[in-house]
């Protein structure tokens, strides 16, 4: 596909992709149910209908020509250091679907040898042959999204997997050959006491990942569940309860040899998810799918959303993209600061101006960040907080 004129990078932008590492990452919008937590742009088969330019065949054609614009645009670039296969839930397309869509990145975009190509997954959508096919087909990371370990928890999050079924596809994965495996963690459910929480993670560690996410319990305002809580039907969100998850969740996680390299993600050593890591220090990354995002040298942009509206633009021929803005200096200096406090890593001292720099031992004296060497970086506390370190920083 010939590069279009809308879809084309400044040569600055160009300059830069040509000596950063790059990685793709692909949405796959399709769902069993929805979530009624869940805000992101997944669809069900209710929700798409039977319009022929959203169903499964038209979005794995619209990815392929997606694919085939981003080689164009980019032209030489580094090889692929990772890929991302999220959404909705990917392993609901056939095996040789996911496999056909990777197989279309890297014959278009080659892949480095040591790529790390993940895919996330709900338990109960893989058995044993699909785990081996995917892995035959090159994926080497997977991500299951488990959630809880209790079915009252599971039940209210609309989770349709067993907590007897995350040990198995665990188990299956390493059975397959993968070579990382992760488990994703929600706390602060409405309604979960800390003892639920206590039994999700132990029940996490128990199943053998090596690493494991764990996020807080967020409400947009048009969710099901944040309904249920204006109706009353529902508890409202304990954040001091969140806070008191959180520390658990480092506790246990720590025994159990795990290192916090980012806000929400604690892995083994050598087991941290590189994809994530490149999205937290601006790396290069082209999103396919609709609604994704991508970032190339300071410029960045986004899909339109609906399934249909995504495969008929590149149909078409056209660009799928809704919108994108190219960041000034400034404004890149300070999506830094927001990123780079949040790795365990650390930020660079030099990144922050003067003034800025003038402000740290305030930070230091309340507990919230450490300043080693050239770096600041967040303590226990300071992650708890981290919203609020970086505005103390920038503001």
């Amino acid at each position: 596909m010939t590069a279009l004129p809308e879809a084309a990078l400044p040569e600055a932008a160009l300059g830069e992709v040509a000596r950063t590492p790059l990685s793709v990452y692909v949405h796959v919008p399709f769902c069993a149910t929805r979530c009624g937590y869940c805000d992101f742009n997944t669809y069900t088969s209710a929700e798409l209908g039977a319009a022929p330019g959203a169903s499964r065949a038209a979005y794995l054609d619209a990815v392929v020509r997606e694919v085939e614009l981003a080689a164009s645009v980019l032209g030489e670039v580094p090889p692929v250091s990772t890929v991302f296969f999220g959404g909705g839930t990917p392993t609901l397309l056939a095996a040789s679907e996911l496999v056909g869509l990777l197989d279309a990145v890297r014959a278009r975009l080659p892949l480095a040898p040591d790529a790390e190509v993940s895919t996330e997954s709900n338990p109960e959508s893989v058995d044993e042959a699909y785990l081996a096919e995917i892995r035959a087909g090159g994926f080497n990371r997977i991500s299951f999204g488990m959630q809880s370990a209790v079915p009252a928890v599971l039940a209210r999050l609309d989770r349709r997997h067993t907590p007897g079924r995350v040990p198995a596809v665990v188990g299956w994965a390493r059975a397959a050959g993968f070579d990382s495996v992760s488990a994703d963690l929600i706390y602060g459910t409405p309604g979960e006491t800390p003892a639920d929480w206590e039994a999700s993670v132990r029940a996490a560690l128990a199943a053998g990942p090596d690493h494991v996410s764990a996020y807080a319990l967020a409400l947009e305002p048009a969710t099901r569940m944040a309904a249920q809580i204006r109706r009353g039907t529902l508890p409202e969100i304990d954040l001091d309860a969140q806070a008191d998850c959180y520390e658990l969740a480092d506790a246990l996680l720590g025994e159990a040899g795990m290192t916090a390299y980012e806000i929400s993600n604690w892995a083994l050593p050598g087991y941290e998810c590189r994809h994530n890591l490149g999205y937290w220090r601006g790396d290069t990354w082209w999103g396919f799918g609709p609604g994704a995002h991508s970032h190339a040298g300071g410029v960045r942009w986004w899909n339109v959303k609906h399934p249909a509206t995504y495969a008929g633009r590149l149909a078409a021929g056209e660009s799928p993209a809704a919108e994108r803005e190219v960041l000034t200096a400034e404004e890149r200096r300070e999506e830094r600061v927001l990123l780079e406090i949040r790795i365990s890593d650390g930020l660079p001292v030099a990144v922050l101006t003067a003034s800025e720099r003038r402000r740290v031992p305030t930070l230091v004296r309340r507990g919230l960040v450490v300043a080693e060497g050239d770096r600041l970086r967040l303590t226990l506390r300071g992650r708890l907080l981290a919203d609020a370190v970086v505005r103390d920083l920038l503001d």
